[in-house]
């Protein structure tokens, strides 16, 4: 006979939901007011409700006023960002999924080394990878040029790790034999058979390395030298030092105030939604695509 089960008292559950609640504060509050703040002069930020919506007018300023910086630097900058997020992304998936297939199906000396060291890489923490690529890239003197990011960029062993475990669990390996059988060469295997089957994963590691790529700062701040160079992330560094709120010595001279902030904040994290958007059924797939072994 099955007990029943035993329901939750008043006292769990009211704190259940003070916890739940405390949580969506503390991670939706910030992104209300981010969402207002372009929508107010700097002065109604200060005196005014926080959280009470101004004008449509006060974007339209605000944007004037972003776009007169530097001439229009913060365009310059997103297309920077786009430039060597879509180029490394591109190196990254021609580069790991292969990569992860011969790891996952393939039987050759030093797999499991190779294996291991994509492991250790991984756990690595990126900002400590940042002053050995950084001497490599200038030992090849491509240190100040778009490759000194792009090709870090396209450095992604977890990639890799993830079209490993997929490959190895829900692709079965009686498929792949039947092809070879069949005359197949591996290319043909990976091409014709291997690679349309991983539609999911493709996508998964897609959207970790775009989204990584985008909001990554430190990298591209260390090797870039020039403005006119930086992605996004940079430049938002760049509004902050001329801004008079946080630099009274240099800032004096321009118009970049809260509105400005907050509206640049938001303009560098739309492409981010847009991808994640569009990409949802795709990262929900290749997510529970490793949940089950064949």
């Amino acid at each position: 006979m099955r007990r029943k089960r035993r329901p939750r008292s008043l006292a769990a559950r009211l704190a259940w939901l003070i916890v739940m609640g405390l949580s969506a504060l503390f991670f939706c509050v910030p992104v209300v007011w981010l969402l207002l703040a372009p929508t107010k002069t700097d002065g109604q930020i200060v005196r005014d409700n926080p959280f009470s919506f101004g004008s449509l007018g006060a974007v339209a300023d605000a944007w004037h006023h972003l776009y007169a910086f530097q001439d229009g630097a913060i365009l310059t900058w997103l297309l920077n960002s786009a430039l060597y997020t879509f180029g490394a992304l591109a190196v990254t998936l021609v580069t790991s999924i292969p990569a992860g297939y011969a790891l996952a199906l393939t039987q050759f000396i030093g797999r499991r080394l190779l294996l291991t060291i994509t492991m250790l890489v991984m756990l690595m923490p990126t900002a400590a990878m940042v002053l050995p690529l950084y001497l490599g890239m200038n030992a090849v003197h491509l240190d100040g040029t778009i490759w000194s990011v792009i090709l870090p960029f396209s450095f992604f062993p977890f990639g890799v790790y993830l079209t490993y475990i997929y490959f190895s669990s829900n692709v079965p390996s009686d498929l792949l034999a039947a092809a070879r059988i069949d005359g197949c060469s591996e290319w043909q295997v990976f091409r014709l058979i291997a690679m349309p089957l991983a539609k999911p994963v493709i996508a998964l590691v897609g959207f970790f390395n775009f989204v990584g790529n985008w909001n990554n700062f430190f990298l591209p701040f260390v090797m870039l030298p020039d403005s006119s160079q930086y992605p996004a992330q940079v430049g938002l560094n760049n509004l902050l030092a001329a801004s008079p709120l946080f630099n009274t010595a240099g800032g004096a001279g321009n118009q970049i105030l809260r509105p400005e902030l907050a509206l640049a904040t938001l303009v560098t994290i739309v492409p981010v939604l847009i991808v994640f958007l569009f990409s949802q059924r795709a990262l929900v797939s290749g997510m529970l695509a490793g949940a089950t072994k064949e």
